[in-house]
């Protein structure tokens, strides 16, 4: 397999503005999923809502790749082991982990494991491509750890001496490897198809890998053959919010990222996620914000310009 050339990578000062763009606007779509998982409270089912969300996904995306898509059906069959397992890690054990998560394990818990992903996925990626980690991506990584733990601690680190982990968190730590692996393996696999086509077809796969565990938990719940509650059509219409917002624009757009610049400065993006959460669950769940949230940021955003100094990743 050829190597695939990765370009540069220089400080967010002096990157393509639209990948910085992408860095910036990204975080925000991913917060929808956390946000609405808050307001839906397990009103559906966990691993149906994950279906949901991808079938949606999907169905957005027909319209638009569905020629392409069909046109590319002999690499499809060609790459077919690899889209499975690219759809199961960032589409089923990315989603449904999380939603099962949030049923027992606290937003502090979920916080902490989840800012542990970006350097998850710097670590996976030097040792794949074997590049040195600097002493400024380092730093980076450090300071925008910090300003996490800043924010989901509340300001108040004693906090850590008190954390209790559960079940739950273990579910989070799947969701989390998952995700770090999904990354650095839709950058390890190149493949001729265009992006978008090879997305719908990840999602598709995801799909189909876990309608089985979703087909199963309904029937568990007596939603299928039995006499268990019904899904609403308020949980169609979150599935559609899911699949449209967190999951077309969230994941093309960290596609695009990963793509541009490699799945470790596209990591980067979920150090802005407990930032966001807490100015989006402001304006949309009149949630207060604390000082907290302004000391995380001063952490996490000259994190984010030391961690992206080094070109390759």
């Amino acid at each position: 397999m050829a190597a695939e050339r990765r370009p540069a990578v220089g400080p967010i000062a002096g990157s393509d503005g639209f990948a910085v763009l992408l860095l910036i606007v990204t975080p925000v779509l991913f917060a929808a999923n956390q946000l609405t998982a808050r307001v839906v409270d397990g009103a559906v089912p966990p691993i149906t809502l994950a279906v949901g969300r991808w079938t949606c996904t999907f169905l957005i995306l027909l319209p638009l790749v569905g020629r392409p898509l069909w046109a590319a059906r002999a690499e499809l069959a060609r790459e077919w082991g690899r889209l499975a397992i690219l759809g199961g890690l960032g589409m089923g054990l990315c989603g449904a982990p999380v939603y099962i998560a949030g049923q027992t394990t606290t937003a502090t818990n979920m916080g902490l494991l989840y800012a542990l992903s970006p350097i998850l996925i710097l670590g996976l990626a030097a040792a794949i491509w074997r590049h040195r980690i600097t002493a400024r991506q380092a730093l980076g990584a450090l300071l925008a750890f910090a300003g996490v733990i800043v924010i989901v601690t509340k300001g108040d680190l004693g906090r850590l001496l008190s954390l209790s982990f559960i079940p739950g968190d273990l579910w989070v730590l799947l969701a989390v490897l998952s995700w770090s692996l999904y990354s650095v393996l839709l950058r390890l696999w190149p493949s001729p198809l265009p992006l978008m086509v090879r997305f719908a077809a990840i999602v598709l796969a995801g799909v189909v890998v876990s309608l089985p565990c979703a087909i199963a938990e309904l029937m568990l719940d007596g939603v299928i053959l039995g006499d268990g509650p019904r899904l609403t059509m308020s949980a169609f219409g979150y599935m559609a919010f899911l699949g449209l917002v967190p999951g077309f624009g969230a994941y093309s757009c960290y596609g695009k990222l990963v793509a541009l610049k490699g799945p470790a400065w596209a990591g980067l993006m979920l150090y802005l996620g407990p930032l966001y959460n807490g100015v989006l669950g402001y304006l949309l769940l009149a949630e207060q914000p604390g000082f907290y949230h302004l000391w995380g940021s001063v952490l996490i955003l000259p994190g984010l310009y030391f961690s992206t100094a080094r070109p390759g990743v």
